[in-house]
């Protein structure tokens, strides 16, 4: 069978039409678009293009979009520097216990800046509850930010009722939207939201470029001094190749978007339901019917996670055991903790997610090799090897 990728929600490889649209970018228009000249103007022309292309993608205007280096620039920029800006209206935040790490170890350090952060537990199904979200507001609360869907489970999180709730209090309203972008309509005006991050690699684009939406009127004190470039919110040279990538690769998932979900869809139910039928004490983790449709989290009990994750691979077959920010960690996963599931089963967890070049067979082979691999560890763990 060769090697069988299932860990897209991880990265995902930069699909082929993407690689082309990015080649002339290294060499041939290899102009600054800060440039005058005729080489810089041909790059500006493409930045251009690119921004519109995101911002009609999204439901934005051009101007709203910022090119930075990825999600996790994106959300630091996004709530960093909307809680230094806003810090005279208030120090409360609000996020949940089992966003990305990205966004909470950035809520941590304002903590150590003197901000209050309330962290809102999700239910066991991995839903963060709207009217929990509405009785932690204060009056000095400035900024929710909440996920659109988690990256381990994929849960999709009721935002828009979130993002109503809190902007009528005149709070500002921030999701982290890595997992959906491309793979479920994103659209921002339609969600109600302020800020919204996104990167590339999720959606196979390049590794290294990223976006970030501001809605018009929404001021964000810069983390970063230099340009002019990206409104001066993000200044620096941009990465010509890897914007031209990003639009590219977004305008062709949201192309393909209903299509994909409905076979990926597919795919991940056959993989759920060969699970439960053949292997048993097995817990399907996350929300049964509101969730994306290439993840699956899969608790199996009286085994290590890591030790299932490493038979796979052994096979040629990549999954992981949570987010790939946390890999080395032998703590049981912070989503699963922060949902209640059990620590013991939480550390026996395994999120498969599929992706546009996965087909039934494959699916097939994972599960002949997971029941094989699941029973002999469980055998070793019974006599204590």
């Amino acid at each position: 069978m060769g090697s069988l990728y299932f860990d897209h929600a991880a990265t995902s490889p930069t699909r082929r039409e993407v690689i082309e649209a990015m080649l002339p970018y290294f060499a041939e228009f290899a102009g600054n678009p800060s440039s005058i000249h005729t080489f810089g103007q041909k790059a500006k022309r493409a930045l251009d293009d690119a921004r519109r292309t995101v911002a009609d993608l999204l439901g934005a205007r051009p101007a709203e979009i910022y090119f930075t280096s990825g999600a996790t620039e994106s959300n630091n920029i996004a709530i960093q520097g909307a809680a230094r800006s806003y810090a005279q209206f208030g120090r409360h935040l609000i996020t949940s216990a089992f966003e990305h790490h990205a966004v909470l170890h950035t809520f941590q350090a304002l903590e150590k800046q003197g901000f209050q952060v309330t962290y809102l537990r999700p239910d066991s199904q991995g839903l963060v509850r709207p009217e929990d979200v509405e009785q932690s507001l204060r009056p000095d609360t400035i900024l929710v930010s909440i996920m659109l869907a988690n990256n381990e489970i994929g849960t999709i999180q009721p935002v828009k009722e979130i993002a109503d709730m809190v902007r009528r209090r005149g709070i500002l309203f921030h999701t982290d939207a890595v997992q959906a972008v491309g793979k479920i309509p994103v659209h921002v005006r339609e969600l109600g939201v302020d800020m919204l991050s996104l990167t590339a690699h999720k959606f196979y684009g390049p590794k290294g470029v990223g976006a970030l939406y501001v809605r018009e009127g929404v001021e964000i004190a810069p983390l970063f001094f230099g340009g002019h470039q990206e409104g001066a919110l993000r200044p620096g040279t941009q990465n010509m190749p890897g914007i031209v990538g990003l639009a590219a690769a977004l305008r062709l998932a949201c192309q393909e978007m209903e299509e994909e979900s409905t076979r990926l869809r597919r795919l991940r139910d056959l993989l759920e339901q060969s699970i439960i039928e053949r292997i048993p004490d097995v817990h399907i983790n996350g929300h049964p019917e509101q969730r994306l449709a290439h993840i699956s989290n899969v608790s199996f009990a009286g085994l290590d996670g890591e030790a299932l994750l490493l038979a796979l691979d052994m096979q040629g077959i990549a999954v992981s055991t949570g987010s790939a920010c946390t890999a080395g960690s032998t703590d049981p996963s912070h989503v699963l903790r922060a949902m209640g599931v059990d620590p013991v089963l939480a550390r026996g967890s395994i999120r498969f997610s599929l992706g546009r070049d996965n087909t039934e067979e494959d699916v097939r082979f994972l599960i002949e090799v997971l029941v094989t691999a699941v029973s002999r560890l469980r055998e070793m763990a019974l006599a204590g090897v």
